[in-house]
């Protein structure tokens, strides 16, 4: 493992039990199943899908929150998959989590000096006043807030304070599940703003989940697509944004809103039949919605392969070529891609 690989997830798959009942079968739900994801040093990777497509448990998997079912997860170059109990305490000090819901993630009957005081305990740390005052004004608060309680606090106050208490054991590693996601669209953006400026001035590196691809374009340098447990599509952002090469990316794109006046995005609306995760379908997982699939595709589940060389690579037997082709003829200078318009565009 490279010495600039915070996380190294090799083949986890996080399966849930299912009690059997007199009118169904006893089997596993497989949240997550089969991925591998590296995230180096000073990287954000932006881990995107719709909902139930097991990001938020992948992310709970990576910060050892969940045992996994199968696999093994390296943090900081040291294998972590089997370490429980008090042996888990340094790797909490490389990697911390930022939660979706800000409410229900700090104790009500705490205030916030006491909340940003538990990591330091876990770790057997006595934090002084002036550590907890610190810590907020990296995250845009002052000392008077100490003595709050959360419900005293806004929304998007309330996930900065989830921040600083990530921030107290100075981890390497942040993954934020969905930080953004139950703020309001103006407050979305200060968060991420504040992300931003955390990452250059203390050095951190990002797994951020969303759903939301307009949210992760800010930040990510790579990005990953999950679909039903797996990763279908993943590469350097700028990549995946302005040539999917996956359907299901396609997909999702085409619901990102476009920023420009009277611009409008051609829409690809999924049909079909969205699998359940107790009974998934065989081969390929998308292939009940795909407008691509073919015999093939419901036989063997396709594996993750770069597209036309580079770090860009897709799991999809029939990947959009027509996108391939006009990012290579671009790369020639024959046109440029529009991901806007999603068609080529003579240069000018």
């Amino acid at each position: 493992m490279s010495t600039d690989e915070l996380l190294h997830l090799k083949d986890v798959k996080k399966y849930f039990g299912l009690r059997g009942a007199p009118w169904r079968k006893s089997g596993a739900v497989k949240a997550v199943d089969g991925v591998n994801l590296v995230v180096r040093r000073g990287e954000t990777v932006g881990l995107v899908g719709e909902s139930g497509s097991g990001k938020s448990t992948l992310a709970r998997v990576s910060t050892r929150l969940l045992d996994p079912t199968a696999g093994t997860v390296e943090i900081g170059g040291k294998d972590v998959t089997r370490v429980r109990g008090r042996k888990l305490r340094p790797v909490r000090r490389k990697i911390q989590m930022v939660f979706q819901d800000p409410q229900a993630s700090l104790n009500p009957r705490q205030s916030v000096g006491t909340i940003l005081t538990t990591p330091f305990r876990a770790q057997g740390i006595r934090p002084t006043r002036a550590q907890l005052v610190e810590l907020l004004r990296q995250v845009g608060l002052s000392e008077e807030h100490l003595e709050r309680y959360p419900h005293e606090f806004s929304g998007g106050q309330r996930q900065r304070i989830g921040i600083a208490r990530a921030l107290a054991v100075k981890p390497d590693l942040l993954v934020c599940d969905e930080p953004v996601s139950a703020l309001d669209v103006s407050v979305q953006a200060q968060v991420l703003n504040l992300l931003a400026d955390l990452r250059d001035e203390l050095g951190l590196s990002y797994v951020l989940v969303a759903h939301d691809l307009a949210v992760v374009s800010q930040v990510a340098d790579r990005l990953a697509v999950m679909y039903f447990g797996t990763i279908v599509e993943e590469g350097p952002a700028a990549e995946v944004y302005s040539a999917p090469a996956h359907p299901y990316t396609r997909a999702l794109l085409s619901a990102v809103p476009v920023p420009e006046p009277g611009a409008k995005r051609e829409r690809i609306v999924l049909t079909g039949d969205v699998p359940t995760l107790i009974d998934p379908p065989s081969g390929c997982p998308f292939r009940t919605r795909c407008y691509k699939a073919e015999d093939v595709c419901a036989t063997t589940r396709p594996v993750l392969e770069p597209v036309a060389g580079g770090e860009h690579r897709v799991a999809c037997y029939f990947p959009e070529g027509d996108v391939i082709n006009q990012r290579l003829s671009a790369d020639a200078g024959d046109d440029t891609f529009s991901a806007t318009t999603g068609t080529s565009v003579p240069p000018r």
